[in-house]
């Protein structure tokens, strides 16, 4: 949702902002769909959600089900919500495996208590924190938006909601209604130190405080620029996540890499990690 100039939230609604043509950006930019990718793996790495079962997870401001494709491939069943019909319109375009629903988050979360195990969000929450006419108060739908993410989570459950605040005080506002709604947790930030390479993520538990997990830092992982690409065709999923296919030597090296950064104990990498078996009769 980042862009050069002017913050997208000061253009107007996000309804009228993500309109056909910036919807087509997120099927057909070969950039923005990497760096939406690459959030969305960051926010489930975020979640700890265990290794051993699948999570129903909420993606709130899911877009045209980016974030989704990830889930999809790590195994997880998704629900979404957005307020831009072109945005769910190319999502189903997409043929995405979760559902979507038009809806806005300031006016609180449409499901019953305790339906989903996790929630992630990618550069949708600072949205809330604009008043696009009289009747609406930043405050006061920020915490309708946590207060009824609060009760469709289970107990224990957690989300991680990546965004771009405007300044300090913007985000001081958005972990205050966090904290009044009963979630307790904490603001964890990616590459402090760089301009371009910095991401906010906010993670929140809904049931006993736990660690919030450090940032990534340059001596962490070293970011790469990359180039933007802008095509008349879709770019199918798998393409964006650079070849990674499920099951393959790269795609297991990758996520034990992420679970030991989240401190778990990963059994070593040798030259049969990720090999293929033969099925047995």
């Amino acid at each position: 949702m980042a862009c050069s100039g002017r913050r997208p939230e000061l253009r107007g609604p996000p309804e009228l902002y993500y309109d056909k043509k910036e919807a087509r950006k997120y099927v057909r930019n070969s950039r923005m769909i990497d760096v939406q990718t690459k959030m969305a793996g960051r926010a489930v790495e975020l979640l700890c959600v265990p290794d051993d079962k699948p999570c129903y997870v909420l993606d709130i401001g899911c877009g045209t089900g980016l974030s989704g494709d990830y889930l999809t491939d790590e195994g997880h069943y998704w629900v979404g919500i957005d307020i831009s019909p072109a945005m769910l319109d190319e999502a189903l375009d997409r043929e995405i495996e979760g559902d979507v629903i038009l809806g806005d988050m300031g006016q609180g979360i449409p499901f019953k208590p305790g339906t989903f195990d996790a929630c992630i969000s990618i550069s949708a929450v600072q949205w809330l924190c604009n008043a696009n006419k009289k009747s609406d108060i930043p405050a006061k739908r920020l915490y309708r938006f946590f207060s009824s993410l609060y009760s469709v989570l289970v107990h224990g459950g957690r989300a991680v909601l990546q965004l771009y605040p405007e300044n300090s005080e913007q985000l001081e506002l958005i972990t205050t209604q966090a904290t009044r709604a009963g979630f307790t947790g904490g603001v964890v930030v990616d590459y402090p130190n760089s301009a371009k390479a910095k991401k906010f993520y906010l993670c929140l538990f809904s049931g006993p405080s736990s660690s919030i997990p450090e940032g990534l830092s340059e001596d962490t992982e070293e970011e790469k620029p990359a180039e933007s690409t802008f095509t008349a065709e879709r770019i199918p999923y798998r393409i964006a996540r650079r070849g990674v296919v499920r099951k393959s030597r790269e795609w297991v090296l990758e996520k034990k890499a992420r679970r030991r950064r989240q401190g778990k104990e990963v059994r070593p990498d040798t030259q049969y990690t990720g090999r293929k078996r033969k099925p047995r009769f």
